[in-house]
């Protein structure tokens, strides 16, 4: 038993073999140090040997090269077009579109489309926009369009798809057309067959709010939009690269060997991989297996439909909408692409 302190506050004398000790082992090394201390040592440096071996493996350095040229490609264009996206979003009312839209709905469906091709915007943005836009007063036939039109056709897109298909300006010139009719289709589908129950706009504000810095919106949705999409644009190189790499020729074959087998294979790849249209056409490029065609029925159809389009749809305008239209653009994408491709490609 430890004594009590003596009158002067000096700590008393302790007996052996009680705190002191088992303080003194709480502080000292665990029992299996020297175990620890060479793991610490060794493991590391075995795993930087495994993986540089793995690295030096002729399959792995054409996925790390596939997938490093997709994304240093795309990266450039993806900055741009989210900087100039969020801009929009900052500076230019949603009243600016309203007053520039025939009030016919079936002229203004076509004009809301060809608006794409000057006022750019990724597809993560499409959606809330069109959402702001039938808030404000547009028809959603041309609101629809807008959406459909706007991360296909803009500017940032067109050139980077020049760029991912040098010397081959009819690629541009298809991709244009193909994903103008398909929008202008889609709108005027709206227009025949939209039923209002299907569509529940959900009250979601976008552009400038009162009382708000613009430089400070710009800077929020830039960098939202960038780091969104970019994350999706590493998706889709790695995807690619994984596709080109893993997936054995002869079954690249069976796919490519069949026109509308490669065209329906690549729309269904599009809606999967949910690529961001600003670096879609690299991933397009990289697929040299299959077709003009099909590669552009990858670019036409990822734009307008992926599952993270859908699942912005059905959060903002209903399920019954996304599933609807969803389908709906899918089919008339492909469709309008095959033909488009016949005729220019």
């Amino acid at each position: 038993m430890s004594s009590v302190s003596d009158i002067s506050g000096a700590p008393a004398a302790v007996d052996a073999g009680t705190e002191p000790d088992a303080g003194r082992a709480g502080r000292g090394l665990p029992p299996n140090w020297p175990w620890l201390l060479a793991a610490a040592a060794v493991v590391p440096g075995l795993i930087l040997v495994v993986v540089g071996r793995l690295l030096e493996q002729p399959a792995v350095q054409a996925w790390r090269t596939v997938c490093l040229a997709v994304t240093v490609q795309a990266l450039p264009f993806l900055l741009l077009g989210t900087a100039l996206s969020g801009a929009i979003n900052a500076f230019v009312p949603a009243s600016v579109f309203q007053r520039l839209l025939p009030k016919r709905p079936a002229l203004a469906v076509p004009v809301a489309g060809a608006a794409g091709v000057v006022l750019p915007g990724c597809e993560c943005a499409s959606v809330p926009v069109a959402n702001s836009l039938i808030g404000r007063g547009v028809t959603p036939a041309a609101a629809f369009a807008f959406l459909l039109s706007a991360p296909a056709v803009n500017p940032v897109v067109l050139t980077a798809t020049a760029i991912a298909f040098p010397g081959s300006p009819e690629m541009v010139l298809a991709r244009l057309v193909a994903s103008l009719v398909t929008a202008a289709a889609m709108g005027w589908l709206w227009l025949w067959l939209g039923r209002a129950e299907w569509l529940k706009p959900a009250v979601r504000h976008t552009g400038h709010q009162a009382g708000r810095s613009r430089w400070t919106e710009f800077r929020l949705g830039f960098q939202h939009d960038f780091l969104h999409a970019g994350g999706f644009l590493v998706v889709g190189a790695m995807a690619a690269a994984t596709f080109n790499v893993a997936v054995p020729r002869s079954v690249v074959d069976t796919f490519a060997g069949s026109p509308w087998l490669s065209v329906l294979f690549l729309a269904l790849l599009a809606i999967v991989l949910a690529v961001c249209s600003e670096a879609d056409a690299f991933v397009a490029a990289s697929l040299t297996g299959f077709s003009p065609t099909a590669r552009l029925t990858f670019m036409v159809v990822g734009p307008m439909v992926d599952l993270k389009l859908i699942a912005l749809q059905a959060g903002t305008f209903g399920r019954a909408f996304a599933v609807r239209f969803s389908s709906a653009t899918a089919v008339v994408a492909v469709a309008v692409s095959v033909v488009v491709g016949g005729v220019l490609l």
